[in-house]
């Protein structure tokens, strides 16, 4: 798998009344089709890393597969920017539900797309797993320190899976929804267990994370940016508990403060 993650490009730099011309890493944007049983099913505008983990994590996220033995085989052509994955079963119920789409690197993407399969696939969550304030500034501070390609371009999101003491793994992109589709692709492949993990994240907590967050079955989400109001819903109603802006020694709790061991006596 290509490991390349960023290009380098000659700027020109203004700092004040200084100038210079120096080499700036820009981190890379590439389109990705999946052909679903010989049909063309999506293209995914992503960071070329982790295609794998990718594209098995949206098939799930979309509830084209539960299992990753539901897949019979996949190939990948990086040059070409197309993935060829053939399942098990059919695909006539699947495709009465879905149709061509295209899925950008922004978060521009309409209800009707995320709804037709999030009725199906959205779950609500009784994960018993609780957790410091403490361990949530841990947590966050690391995922900060490690996302070494945030720290080269400026430009991707990161998601790390996590137990309340440390980071087990670590997905970077462009699109912050397809970091979380890494995360959960590499989950279904590895058969890890969620009710005992979280998930920290460094983007906005959208209705469409919050439901990646419920497909994948985690209990406890902790963002460094903001929540928008139908996602707070959303992780109301499926049980979610879900913390905005964790930076420095500050954090939000919106939705069920219950698994925060130092809020649990909330009503």
């Amino acid at each position: 798998m290509n490991d390349v993650k960023e290009n380098s490009w000659e700027i020109i730099r203004f700092d004040g009344d200084s100038k210079s011309v120096l080499k700036e890493d820009v981190a890379i944007e590439k389109p990705f089709t999946i052909v679903l049983n010989g049909e063309e099913f999506a293209t995914i505008v992503c960071t070329p890393t982790d295609l794998q983990d990718l594209i098995i994590g949206f098939l799930a996220a979309e509830g084209v597969i539960r299992f990753y033995d539901e897949i019979k085989s996949i190939s990948i052509d990086e040059k070409l920017g197309f993935s060829y994955v053939q399942l098990n079963k059919d695909l006539d119920v699947i495709q009465l539900d879905h149709s061509k789409r295209f899925i950008g690197s922004c978060c521009g993407k309409s209800r009707q797309f995320y709804f037709k399969s999030d009725v199906r696939t959205a779950k609500t969550i009784t994960s018993k797993l609780t957790i410091s304030v403490n361990q949530c500034f841990t947590l966050m501070k690391e995922l900060q320190t490690k996302s070494e390609q945030f720290i080269k371009t400026g430009g991707v999101h990161n998601a790390a899976l996590a137990t309340q003491n440390e980071l087990i793994m670590i997905r970077s992109d462009i699109g912050r929804h397809n970091a979380l589709d890494k995360l959960y692709g590499h989950v279904i492949q590895n058969r890890i267990g969620l009710s005992d993990k979280l998930v920290v994240f460094s983007g906005r907590i959208s209705s469409e994370v919050l439901l990646k967050i419920s497909k994948m079955g985690v209990g406890i989400l902790i963002s460094k940016s903001a929540p928008t109001d139908l996602a707070l819903q959303l992780a109301d109603d499926l049980g979610i508990t879900a913390i905005g802006f964790a930076r420095g020694n500050r954090l939000n709790i919106y939705t069920h403060p219950y698994r925060i061991s130092e809020a649990s006596n909330h009503p």
